[in-house]
């Protein structure tokens, strides 16, 4: 057998768009998750920590889940969005089975240090949460952006107007000094942000029909924490409402790694603003392009940006993985 082409370490902070993406990538044929990195974010970081280790129980499989930021650098600690992923992050599921999983002692930001030093250029970090367990293992090793193979991040947006502001996506304005740490990093690095999440739309029928045809505890968890979000977005957009769904969102940040032939990209130098009103807004510089790629996007801060997406692919590409054969 051959091996799979992408060994990934997480950062999430789940939440429900976060279990989406962590059940495509264990049930997608060409990604191995090495380790799972936590944050807070959609919940607080030690309930994040909880849900990792209950959702990769419920998959049957083990994988290293450490514990992380608890806190954005700078700004005071935002209040979890229980109305949107629910107290416990997971659509307040009303029962858990137990779990006997145990976290890895390492911090989230020296587990993605010790990793990468260990397999260098060999891992690629998918960031689905706020920045600031990549802005920490920055400063323990400067020289990160080489040793990661590339960065994934789900957060951001360039013309979309924001979901926490009029301009700033949540993932950079819950740690926007982070974020602008990790933007001005000399890595190989995709933003993955609202402007394309905002266009697939997920309708909740998809997550029954997955359930019904696996018969698995791990799909009727998700099933049952995406009706929550599901009813969240229905009640706050009519468009969405019209299908009873969600926005994808953390789900595309893989989708891009494994299919990238599905988004369109522009190139430029990515800044978040970290002060006043416009605080967690992430500007692509005025210059950038579409089209090609340049030549060492490590050497002079050129990131990648998705605008365009084609969202019906995007769907069935999620649903293929989830109804395939990869629960125990």
């Amino acid at each position: 057998m051959n091996p799979k082409p992408y060994k990934v370490i997480l950062d999430t902070d789940p939440g429900v768009d976060d279990a989406m993406a962590l059940y495509f990538a264990l049930a997608h044929p060409v990604i191995e998750v090495i380790g799972i990195t936590t944050t807070f974010g959609n919940v607080t970081v030690q309930q994040a920590a909880i849900n990792a280790l209950y959702l990769t129980a419920l998959a049957g499989v083990k994988i290293p889940v450490t514990q992380g930021s608890a806190a954005p650098l700078t700004i005071p600690a935002p209040v979890p969005p229980a109305h949107i992923h629910g107290a416990d992050g997971l659509g307040n599921l009303p029962e858990r089975f137990p779990v006997q999983a145990t976290l890895d002692p390492r911090s989230s930001a020296q587990f993605i240090v010790d990793m990468a030093r260990a397999q260098p250029g060999g891992i690629t970090l998918v960031a689905v949460g706020p920045l600031g367990n990549l802005a920490l293992a920055l400063a323990i090793e400067p020289q990160l952006p080489h040793l990661l193979r590339e960065v994934i991040l789900m957060g951001g947006t360039v013309l979309e107007p924001g979901n926490v502001s009029a301009v700033a996506e949540a993932n950079i304005a819950n740690d926007p000094h982070a974020a602008a740490q990790v933007f001005a990093a000399n890595w190989k690095l995709t933003m993955v942000g609202l402007d394309v999440t905002h266009r697939v739309i997920l309708p909740l029928s998809m997550f029954k029909r997955i359930a019904d045809k696996q018969q698995h505890r791990a799909t009727s968890t998700l099933h049952q924490a995406v009706s929550f979000y599901a009813n969240f977005y229905s009640h706050r957009h009519p468009h969405v409402a019209r299908i009873h769904g969600c926005f994808g969102h953390d789900v595309l940040a893989f989708l891009y790694l494994v299919q990238p032939e599905l988004f369109g990209l522009a190139h430029g130098r990515i800044s978040v603003l970290t002060e006043g009103p416009l605080q967690g807004q992430t500007v692509l510089s005025s210059n950038y392009h579409a089209g090609a790629e340049p030549a060492d996007r490590r050497s002079d801060g050129v990131s990648q940006v998705c605008m365009q997406v084609d969202a019906d692919a995007c769907k069935q590409a999620l649903e293929d993985a989830l109804l395939g054969r990869w629960l125990i």
